[in-house]
């Protein structure tokens, strides 16, 4: 009987019998590994797969055969030309019938990434990263690359013992994961990349190297920032939450809010990586993770809003989103809280403050938080369009309680803690810039009740606070900063002071509020705690009044309430001490100076000037 009959698989063992693809793929390794690739004869291989492109399949089959066999008998030397001659041939063939092809390719890369030998990992990786910059004509309906980001994700948590060896697998494992976001992002069908389970481990990964910061050629946390900074500059919006979560949670995990020099600097590179457009997005998962903590210790506390302040800073301005109410509503709420915690009221809270810590420990630490929330809005105002501007004063001074009102919200004491002495300049901010063409829209009974209420506390910094907010709305023609000092001004003129005719919403608008006015500034005068600075303000008011606000009626008003304010110091039925009496004189002086030169009437300057 003939002998391929009786023994069909001695094709398989004769050279000149095996199938051409196989003869050249064996032809490629030379006897000795060290000797490299066999570049004659893989420019033979090479013209083959790219003239009979329905054989790649075969190729690919085969060289991962022999790979894995080389891999298991430990001939690192064949297994690096294998790898090489994959890559050439992914690069010199494009054809549909590299579909397959690359399937074997990823079978290969996957083999090397499961070695526990650095070396082959790192190849691996290499090749998996040319891969990846190539550009395919048609999609893959059914590749997937969940294997590839647990494995380069691994790596980027390397624990080797040796330093040198833990940095090139780290390195390595970051450029894979860079390789899988080129390689998936752009494709609506890896859309699945985005899911959680994806983002659980890519995000971590990069955080993790991010943290490190050694001194190599090779730098982990630099390689692995411009693969955040990629990643997240693809991200669309529906994209966002999958990809701001895993930051939030990696922070809370590596306890990374106290001190949070390394939250800041994320959310910096969040912020300039993102679309402009999806900044609200990050910020509303920023106030909502602060939700999650409102249980948490100050420290922590205080580090997510200052991180919120670093997302609203950078936002450009008018892109904070519709829902800016919501914003300055968890964060007033967040304030109230703090203020909560500071008078005692922590009943609430979990014992995560050491009690002996001491109650001046804590109530500074609860400072600390208000006045990272307030600096925060005055910040976030301060990046509103008008409209919303308005909008937010009016919803921010609805907080605060009306002297005098049977219902309040706060007592006194708290909201003395809610405007923290040490942080008026914060809230100013929020009306810093603000124009208004009305007065009545501007300054509506809403708004001038609860800030005329915080205006008659016993506290002078306070009382400035109220005087600089309404300087901001009322000095529609920035003249406040030609008026600072209690001086006489011996030629009015020459400040150059702007102006324009009082309109007929303005003047109904002193009719209505006017005496209000009045009495507040009168009242405002005779607080025995009154600095020199109150006395500044307090007649900066009064120019800015004469200036926007001034018709007939309302200079005569001005007059009476100046001479009833030299009438109270002059007869002191109040018993004042010498100081307030001394300012309120000055004040006086100053203004009536100020006043006869703005309305040009000869015989009250002469008048003025000879007093």
């Amino acid at each position: 009987m003939p002998l391929a009959y009786t023994a069909p698989w001695v094709c398989g063992c004769c050279g000149p019998l095996r199938p051409r693809y196989k003869r050249l793929v064996d032809n490629i390794f030379p006897e000795d590994p060290k000797d490299g690739l066999s570049k004659s004869d893989m420019e033979k291989l090479t013209f083959y797969a790219v003239s009979a492109p329905e054989k790649l399949d075969r190729i690919g089959a085969y060289l991962a055969e022999r790979l894995s066999r080389d891999v298991v008998r430990h001939r690192y030397g064949n297994v690096v030309i294998a790898m090489e001659a994959l890559d050439q041939l992914l690069m010199a063939c494009h054809s549909q019938s590299i579909k397959p092809f690359v399937e074997s390719f990823l079978h290969m890369v996957a083999k090397l990434l499961e070695s526990r030998e650095p070396d082959l990992q790192v190849l691996g990786t290499n090749s998996f990263v040319k891969f990846a910059n190539i550009e395919e004509d048609t999609p893959s309906y059914h590749r997937r690359y969940d294997f590839f980001v647990s494995q380069f994700s691994a790596m980027c948590h390397s624990t080797h013992e040796d330093p040198e060896t833990r940095t090139r697998i780290r390195v390595a494992g970051i450029k894979g994961l860079q390789g899988v976001v080129r390689k998936t992002v752009n494709d609506e069908l890896q859309a699945i990349i985005w899911e959680p389970q994806h983002m659980d481990k890519l995000i971590p990964s990069m955080l993790f190297n991010m943290q490190d910061s050694p001194e190599l050629d090779e730098n982990p946390a630099a390689l692995a920032e411009s693969c955040f900074r990629e990643l997240l500059g693809r991200a669309a919006y529906g994209n966002m939450n999958n990809a701001v979560r895993p930051v939030l949670v990696h922070l809370d995990n590596h306890h990374l809010w106290d001190p949070n020099e390394f939250a800041v600097s994320c959310f910096r590179i969040i912020m300039y990586s993102i679309q402009a457009q999806h900044s609200h997005h990050v910020i509303q998962q920023v106030l909502s993770h602060l939700d999650t903590h409102q249980k948490d210790t100050a420290r922590v506390r205080a580090g997510i809003v200052q991180v919120l302040l670093e997302t609203v800073a950078i936002a450009a301005k008018g892109s904070v989103g519709p829902t800016v109410l919501e914003v300055f509503n968890t964060l007033l709420k967040h304030l109230r809280l703090s203020v909560d915690f500071e008078l005692g009221g922590d009943s609430r809270r979990n014992s995560a403050i050491s009690m002996s810590s001491g109650q001046r420990g804590k109530e500074s630490e609860e400072r600390y938080v208000q006045n990272a929330i307030i600096q925060t809005i005055g910040f976030f105002g301060g990046n509103l369009p008008d409209y919303q501007r308005a909008e937010v004063m009016m919803f921010i001074m609805g907080k605060v309680p009306v002297y005098g009102t049977p219902c309040h919200t706060l007592d006194t004491v708290k909201i003395g803690s809610v405007l923290p002495l040490s942080s008026p300049p914060r809230l100013v901010s929020v009306t810093s810039g603000f124009k208004s063409k009305s007065m009545s829209a501007a300054l509506p009974s809403t708004f001038l009740d609860p800030l005329f209420s915080i205006s008659l506390m016993e506290d002078s910094e306070l009382r400035q606070l109220v005087l600089e907010i309404l300087h901001n709305i009322i000095d529609r023609h920035d003249n406040r900063a030609k008026l600072r000092g209690i001086r006489i001004i011996p030629n009015v003129a020459a400040l150059k002071i702007k102006r324009e005719k009082i309109s007929k919403q303005d003047v109904a608008f002193m009719k209505k509020h006017g005496q209000q006015l009045y009495r507040h500034i009168y009242l405002g005068c005779k607080e025995e705690d009154n600095t020199h600075k109150n006395f500044e303000l307090l007649f900066t008011t009064l120019a800015v009044l004469t200036i926007e606000l001034a018709n007939e009626e309302v200079v005569i008003d001005l007059i009476r309430l100046a001479l009833a304010l030299q009438e109270m110091a002059a007869l002191n039925e109040e018993n004042l001490p010498m100081w307030p009496r001394c300012g309120i004189m000055a004040l006086v002086g100053a203004y009536l100076n100020f006043l006869s030169q703005m309305i040009a009437n000869s015989a009250f300057c002469q008048h003025i000037s000879k007093v």
